[in-house]
């Protein structure tokens, strides 16, 4: 490794040992209350991981982490730090991987688990004029696009470069993590740690992490 690589959370190995981590739970249902809303009440993570067992392996196209949430809603989450090509389809195609995987013969429709895809992007994906840096997409009709047609799959794609040009709201919760995630403005990093009490562990958690 270089020796000014800096090691954060954007870093793969990094971020799945610090999310998937047996006993780091409060830092995933934190972030993910403060993307998606809601409450969670319980969290399963599919798989442990550690640094050790990350670093002698390759992830041989497998998603970060996996999650399933209150109701049966499985999480994937995915750290991207560059845009690699073919990106969009793949996570189309995860997705449907993971509601076949999750559904048992026999089971109705109308009884398929959600599946969220949550993608944070270290470059950009969409055009400049579409400035909002967190993107959610279901399924639409072209001209209604108002209207969903199925929730059973929900994409969000969080840009961090776009969100770094925001001079975002530090009082929101999902701002202080994305800040935190960024690792790129000391002073937020400081900020988003002083509001926010699980951050503070999540640091320690960090720095235990990417110690020697």
């Amino acid at each position: 490794m270089e020796e000014n690589t800096k090691l954060n959370l954007k870093n793969d190995i990094i971020f799945q040992a610090f999310f998937a981590k047996k006993g780091n739970e409060i830092f995933l249902i934190d972030f993910l209350e403060a993307l998606l809303k809601i409450k969670i009440n319980k969290i399963e993570i599919k798989e442990e991981v550690t640094v050790e067992k990350l670093s002698k392996f390759e992830k041989g196209g497998r998603i970060d982490i996996q999650a399933t949430l209150n109701d049966g809603i499985i999480a994937n989450i995915e750290m991207q730090r560059t845009h690699q090509k073919g990106f969009e389809i793949r996570t189309v195609f995860y997705a449907s991987k993971e509601i076949a995987r999750g559904t048992k013969t026999g089971t109705k429709y109308e009884d398929m688990n959600k599946t969220i895809m949550i993608n944070i992007l270290g470059e950009d994906m969409f055009p400049e004029k579409y400035d909002e840096y967190i993107q959610k997409s279901a399924i639409v009709l072209e001209k209604h696009r108002e209207y969903i047609i199925t929730d059973i799959i929900e994409w969000y794609f969080i840009e961090l470069p776009k969100f770094r040009k925001h001079h975002p709201d530090m009082d929101e919760k999902i701002n202080q993590w994305l800040v935190f995630i960024d690792d790129e403005d000391k002073e937020l990093v400081d900020m988003a740690v002083k509001k926010n009490k699980v951050l503070e562990q999540a640091q320690d958690e960090v720095e235990y992490l990417t110690g020697d």
